[in-house]
């Protein structure tokens, strides 16, 4: 009888041992560089992921219970916010910067426009303690979601333990937002031989390549550096970028080099939001680049640009558009 009763046991758990859905792997694309994330340390599992998409939507994070990080990261927006030059805190207060799009994050060692985050891991913390946006403290959104009826055995079944700590929310954020990889734009298609380029976007492809990949690399359409890119200091805002974080003269009005994988849909541009469209960033860099000591090297001879030359790079720039990335339903929350 015992011995039946072991073996009943030992099938018990082997059972409980399997039920959980396997880890999901995380696949680079074709061509694409090695991320930069460390995967051992946090490696992707389904219901942490779940965890991390809840949390992304949960206004608990923010000190009134008003916002949540999707308030200023929507999916049809490529995780930007549109609404807005400068992002929006609660009670109305307004933050000094644009809110980035959120995407390919595991191939960055930076985050924020001044780079001030160096670990994914981090990065929410950020935005969750700013007074000018989510105006809470770590620990108290440990207590909140302690306090709730769901979220104990939701972190349970997460993590194995229902003991909500501030690592168990970073993982969980990180591992949602790692998932959000744009890898499917026409753009891509066209690299692959599945696609074509008009005439006209052939011609914006050349251009760029010319005139911008020094700093939009591809195929992350970003070299993941600061750069000073000419533009006018804004006496309201007094940004210095990263020069703030670093105290290097050097480093005075640089800010982190932003993607342009979805660039149509995430306007307003530049870490300032001032510009609404990109004709007018295109201008921006032709006609008004402002000469510094910290300007860009890869600005410092004039773009000379013809209106053609012009509307064929922003019909290149719209074949970055993933709409499968911008519809894709798995990143979508629904509360049950």
């Amino acid at each position: 009888m015992k011995t039946w009763i072991i073996i009943g046991v030992v099938m018990a758990l082997g059972l409980l041992s399997f039920s959980r859905k396997p880890a999901d792997r995380f696949v680079v694309p074709a061509g694409w560089p090695k991320p930069a994330y460390n995967f051992k340390k946090n490696p992707l599992d389904p219901q942490k992921v779940e965890m991390g998409k809840r949390l992304f939507n949960e206004t608990l994070l923010s000190r009134d219970n008003t916002i949540s990080c999707n308030s200023c990261h929507a999916q049809y927006t490529a995780f930007a916010h549109t609404d807005h030059s400068l992002s929006h805190g609660i009670e109305g207060k307004i933050g000094p910067r644009n809110s980035p799009a959120l995407m390919n994050l595991a191939w960055s060692n930076s985050f924020m426009w001044d780079g001030s985050v160096t670990q994914l891991d981090l990065q929410a913390q950020k935005p969750i303690t700013n007074p000018l946006e989510m105006d809470e403290t770590m620990e108290h959104v440990v207590a909140k979601l302690k306090a709730t009826s769901n979220y104990p055995d939701l972190f349970f079944r997460a993590f194995g333990d229902s003991l909500i700590t501030v690592d168990m929310i970073m993982q969980s954020l990180s591992q949602f937002m790692l998932t959000l990889v744009s890898a499917n734009a026409r753009y891509d298609r066209v690299m692959n031989g599945a696609d074509t380029f008009t005439k006209r976007e052939a011609n914006g492809y050349a251009l760029f390549k010319q005139d911008c990949a020094a700093c939009h690399k591809e195929p992350l359409f970003t070299n993941g550096q600061f750069e000073n890119n000419g533009l006018a200091v804004d006496e309201s805002l007094a940004d210095g970028g990263r020069v703030k974080i670093t105290h290097n003269a050097g480093d005075s009005l640089k800010f982190k080099v932003p993607t342009l994988r979805n660039i149509e849909v995430t306007y307003p541009y530049m870490h300032d939001g001032r510009f609404r469209n990109l004709q007018m960033v295109l201008f921006q860099y032709s006609e008004h680049v402002q000469q510094s000591s910290t300007l860009s090297v890869h600005l410092q001879k004039k773009l000379m640009l013809t209106e053609q030359n012009k509307g064929d790079i922003i019909l290149f720039l719209k074949t970055l558009t993933d709409e499968e990335f911008l519809k894709n339903k798995k990143f979508e929350f629904v509360n049950n």
